[in-house]
């Protein structure tokens, strides 16, 4: 009897050990769904450990293109992490032609001086997409450049969770919509992240396939 009691006592003390942990993984939003199922499986000490893995999973970078990130150096995810996103951004081979076009728009300033933002930013393959013609006039229009660009903002930081069924303003004055989950979202059903969650020193990147158009 005092050793059944004993494993009861320290499966309660498990349980409201974890349960902090797995809120804060949650973003501290008691009324998010998945605070909710860290608070109701908190009751077993290890249904409380399982629920928190997949919270604590997404506070990383996922999807399928992370794997072309540079494993290391100012490219790294670490290496963002330290550096503003324009120029965090210049460090990953992947993004070129978003740097060529931020510069040209005159706009590194206003991204790496921005706080807490969100930045969907397209691959080279996503302005590959686009006639070379019409991306040619884009790039040497100016206005039409920077509405283009500023349209893959958001003004504050986004979580996954929050991508799951979310409509933003952007720099451009204008919305864009968010759908999906677990590792899988769309940005206005155009778009898909293939790598999301990347942190900066000032924004959350979510890298996407196709360059969005405001409309």
């Amino acid at each position: 009897m005092h050793t059944l009691r004993f494993r009861r006592t320290a499966v309660a003390v498990a349980a409201a050990a974890v349960l902090p942990f797995a809120l804060t993984a949650c973003s501290g939003d008691s009324d998010s769904p998945a605070a909710g199922s860290a608070a109701s499986a908190s009751t077993d000490g290890s249904a409380s450990g399982a629920a928190s893995e997949p919270a604590m999973a997404m506070d990383k970078p996922f999807g399928s293109a992370c794997a072309g990130v540079p494993k290391e150096g100012a490219g790294s995810f670490d290496g963002m992490a330290k550096d503003p996103v324009a120029t965090a951004a210049s460090n990953n081979p992947a993004l070129s032609t978003l740097v060529a076009a931020v510069k040209k728009a005159g706009l590194v300033d206003t991204l790496n001086n921005a706080k807490d933002i969100t930045v969907f930013a397209p691959t080279n393959d996503a302005f590959a997409k686009i006639p070379k013609a019409d991306l040619d006039k884009v790039l040497a229009d100016k206005a039409m450049l920077t509405k283009i660009l500023t349209y893959h903002v958001v003004g504050q930081k986004l979580t996954p969770q929050q991508l799951e069924n979310g409509s933003y303003d952007t720099l451009e004055k204008t919305k864009l919509t968010t759908s999906g989950s677990g590792e899988s979202y769309k940005v206005n059903d155009t778009s898909n992240v293939v790598c999301g969650n990347v942190p900066t020193a000032n924004a959350t990147v979510y890298i996407v396939d196709t360059v969005l158009m405001p409309k």
